[in-house]
């Protein structure tokens, strides 16, 4: 297989992830906790990396496009042992992070905004075939870097 190819495999399988996630938020109705928007960023890095690397035969491109996978995939193996309950997460998912700001008053008062409600990064919101969504993204991101890595291979000169 052809660089070229393989590097629109690698930022195309990207994009599709980020286009599942933008589908399932907002025509899904799935709300994003804190980690979930983290791990789309490298992906969108990854994308912007794939269409550099298809007009530049920079060997570093794919490099780089192989970190943003992998990168994205780590997250979503730390944010799958937060699911999980193998260890904690960050405050902001864990559903005091929202509450830390606000007074004693501002908690018993019925009629206070509190802001949009807290996601909660180590529940759940949809599992496929008994994996979440940040496992699913951990697996596929992984396996995109191979293939970034294959583009790299294939940019070498031999």
């Amino acid at each position: 297989m052809t660089r070229n190819m393989l590097i629109l495999i690698a930022a195309g399988g990207s994009a599709a992830l980020l286009l599942g996630a933008w589908g399932s938020q907002y025509i899904g109705g799935l709300q994003p906790c804190e980690m979930c928007i983290w791990q789309r960023w490298p992906h969108g890095a990854a994308v912007l990396i794939g269409v550099a690397a298809l007009l530049l035969p920079w060997a570093i491109l794919p490099l780089l496009g192989a970190l943003s996978a992998a990168i994205t995939g780590g997250i979503g193996v730390y944010h799958t042992g937060v699911e999980r309950g193998w260890w904690e997460g960050i405050t902001e998912c864990s559903g005091t992070g929202g509450l830390s700001n606000l007074s004693a008053d501002d908690l018993i008062n019925p009629n206070i905004e509190a802001g949009p409600p807290l996601i909660r990064c180590d529940e759940v919101q949809f599992e496929f075939l008994t994996l979440s969504m940040a496992s699913w993204n951990a697996l596929i991101s992984f396996g995109l870097a191979l293939i970034w890595l294959m583009a790299w291979r294939a940019t070498r000169p031999r």
